[in-house]
């Protein structure tokens, strides 16, 4: 990818998990990690999160999804708090929660569902 792929990556990043989320995680970078945030800025929010094919609420919601079924507590917490930065309702993010009982099993929704409630309970406690 180019330079101006992993730069709207990072603008795109910074709208949907915010500049403090950004700045931390490129700040708290080394020079063994480094690589890796250089690659997540370019593949993945350089990549699928520039295309316009779907509404970043969309893409939010399928992103919970898959982190539900990887049981990715810490991404997901991350991403509930972006899907509500790009439109999404706590409603839309618990229906997502309740679907993913059926498809990645109980534990796995009931794990992301504490984690969704922390997010939504500090948000509208804001």
């Amino acid at each position: 990818m180019s330079i101006e792929d992993q730069k709207a990556g990072e603008a795109i990043r910074r709208e949907v998990m915010s500049d403090e989320f950004v700045d931390r995680a490129l700040n708290n970078a080394n020079d063994f990690d480094q690589p890796l945030q250089d690659l997540v800025m370019e593949n993945a929010w350089g990549g699928p999160w520039t295309r316009d094919d779907l509404p970043r609420s969309t893409r939010s919601l399928v992103t919970i999804s898959m982190l539900i079924a990887l049981k990715a507590t810490n991404e997901l917490k991350g991403h509930v708090r972006g899907a509500l930065r790009n439109g999404c309702t706590k409603e839309e993010i618990r229906a997502v929660i309740m679907q993913s009982t059926a498809y990645c099993g109980f534990p796995a929704a009931l794990e992301a569902m504490r984690a969704a409630r922390e997010i939504i309970d500090n948000w509208e406690d804001q």
